[in-house]
């Protein structure tokens, strides 16, 4: 049987939140938002607690800013945001950090290097705010039941699917920090954002420290940039706001977006 403390679950500005209280029925509180897991996608609720015993899900607490992968360690399992935000850290030799990535509910993450079993992990994995994790052994999840049943099979399409869906996003950071300038490097991303949500006016998902660590680039340079562009009419912005200009914003909606 597999045991959780009694979760209940908000909803929250975009975000599933969940508030631990402490007793045993929990797992009922916690299925409604796995459905819509991309791992979970398919599979019927009520299947959910058998599955999840069977491949010896436990779900760990961090607190804001705990280390929750170190770099260089191997990784045998799957994490699963239930809650909060993490983010996926590369330290250069100068000791600058480089974002890859932000993980907030309802994401997976480490899946690939879980997957090859052998590889250590070239980045660090943070907690941006007290976060919590469901971790699940991928050769769990890849080893079909005795059964062969459905279910397992649809959590192994799903795992496939994420680790495709990784590869692309991971391009499209390639398509961005590939840019000469940082001006270039900007319009890249902003451009994508708008494409992607089909609006010229935007919040982004980044302070503006993260967008300098994601895209590479010194803060004080892409401030400047920033700063040109809104002289230049391109763009408006105020704080993590944004709103291109009709131009802009055509000329974004005719490009394709970064693979």
């Amino acid at each position: 049987m597999l045991l959780f403390f009694r979760t209940v679950l908000y909803y929250i500005k975009g975000n599933y939140m969940l508030f631990l209280q402490h007793g045993e029925e929990t797992m009922n509180d916690l299925l409604p938002f796995l459905t819509q897991v991309s791992l979970f996608k398919g599979i019927q609720m009520a299947e959910l607690p058998e599955m999840l015993t069977n491949l010896n899900a436990r779900k760990v607490s961090y607190k804001k800013q705990e280390v929750i992968l170190r770099e260089g360690q191997s990784v045998y399992s799957v994490g699963v945001m239930l809650s909060g935000k993490v983010k996926v850290v590369k330290v250069d030799f100068r000791g600058n950090a480089n974002i890859m990535a932000f993980i907030e509910p309802g994401e997976m993450f480490a899946e690939a290097y879980a997957c090859t079993q052998t590889a250590n992990l070239p980045f660090t994995v943070l907690s941006v705010t007290e976060s919590e994790i469901l971790w699940i052994n991928y050769r769990k999840i890849i080893s079909t039941c005795t059964s062969a049943c459905r279910s397992h099979e649809k959590l192994i399409e799903n795992m496939m699917r994420a680790l495709a869906s990784k590869s692309i996003l991971l391009n499209q950071k390639i398509e961005h920090i590939s840019k000469r300038t940082t001006q270039e490097k900007l319009l890249a991303y902003l451009f994508d954002q708008s494409k992607k949500l089909g609006v010229n006016e935007f919040d982004i998902p980044l302070s503006r420290q993260e967008l300098a660590d994601y895209l590479c680039v010194d803060r004080s340079a892409m401030s400047n940039e920033l700063c040109k562009l809104q002289r230049e009419g391109v763009l408006n912005f105020h704080l993590n706001h944004f709103k291109l200009s009709k131009s802009s914003s055509e000329e974004a909606h005719n490009l394709p977006i970064s693979p």
